[in-house]
């Protein structure tokens, strides 16, 4: 196992100081390095744009999913570098979030639909309210407003464990995509402390959903899961996650089922991308570093990408999930 271990996280770059310390241990207190990333020019940039009221709005444009400069992805950006908790000046970013996931646009079709004579496969991307509860509970700004949240995505799920958002009638099983978020958002919730078995039920179901497909395999005949929308899971994304061989093992890591021998050749398909150095590679760039708002556009750098180059933040999760089987 130790040939997998990543090397330390480089202290002149906070972000991956911080993640290497978070899942590796180690010298070094966790409390101060995280106050480091607050100061580092990856989250800088993706504060920058803030207006005098606290929020962000890309351009001249509020809503909060505008990819991927709005609200929701720049929260789910600083919970990924790692930045302190407790942060009072995101309470206005928070409360865009909150705006947008209890506005009736998004509470009604199309964002939210229910077809007739399906009252249990109810048609969200639930994705959304997933990654929006698991930052909210990293970046300590999880409040009551929180449980709506969880409600509905156990008001959403559907019979076989997963979600999806898929308008098409005939639709009748769960989304990949759809499915991880709103495990990892609902373990996270379990984690901060909520004891409601609803929860527990969820998390396991969803989670059986996928491994029932051995994470990156369709269930009816082995085939490999090609989405109709997004990239290849086989193929390591980084730094939006959509769904791919990495996000799906952190998540079963972080969820506690790595030692499930459904896991096992999604991990040897991981273990077979290591680089001579060490690390791991971000195969696919889901995002572009830009200084201007942008379709796809990102404003913090977010490391290296190609299939022969090295990415930190990847090789760190990487290294952590092979360590942890």
């Amino acid at each position: 196992m130790a040939a997998y271990r990543f090397a330390p996280g480089d202290p002149s770059d906070p972000p991956v100081a911080y993640r290497a310390h978070h899942r590796f241990g180690g010298p070094g207190d966790e409390a101060d390095l995280r106050r480091r990333v607050a100061a580092s020019p990856q989250a800088r940039a993706l504060l920058a744009h803030r207006r005098p009221d606290g929020t962000i709005r890309p351009g001249t444009e509020y809503h909060a999913y505008r990819k991927f400069q709005g609200a929701h992805w720049t929260l789910a950006g600083l919970a990924e570098l790692g930045y302190p908790a407790g942060d009072a000046a995101l309470q206005p970013v928070a409360g865009q979030i909150h705006d947008w996931l209890r506005g009736p646009r998004h509470l009604s079709p199309p964002s939210t639909l229910i077809i007739p004579g399906q009252p249990d496969r109810v048609r969200r991307c639930a994705s959304q309210e997933g990654l929006a509860v698991w930052y909210l509970h990293e970046l300590g700004l999880a409040d009551d407003r929180v449980d709506p949240l969880v409600r509905r995505l156990l008001d959403c799920q559907w019979p076989d464990g997963g979600w999806n958002c898929d308008k098409d009638p005939a639709a009748r099983t769960s989304s990949v995509q759809e499915t991880l978020l709103p495990l990892r958002g609902l373990a996270r919730h379990r984690e901060a402390g909520s004891r409601d078995p609803a929860v527990t039920a969820a998390i396991d179901a969803a989670a059986e959903f996928l491994l029932d497909r051995r994470l990156l395999w369709r269930r009816r005949d082995g085939a490999p899961i090609r989405p109709a929308w997004g990239r290849d899971p086989m193929l390591i994304q980084w730094p939006i996650r959509f769904y791919d061989v990495l996000s799906a093992l952190v998540v079963m890591a972080e969820t506690g089922r790595l030692a499930d021998p459904r896991c096992a050749d999604a991990l040897r398909v991981l273990s077979g991308k290591r680089l001579g150095s060490g690390g791991f590679p971000a195969e696919v760039r889901t995002a572009r570093t830009v200084d201007v708002v942008a379709s796809g556009g990102t404003y913090a750098d977010w490391g290296p990408s190609g299939r022969g180059r090295a990415n930190p933040y990847v090789s760190i999760d990487a290294a952590w999930v092979l360590t942890r089987r």
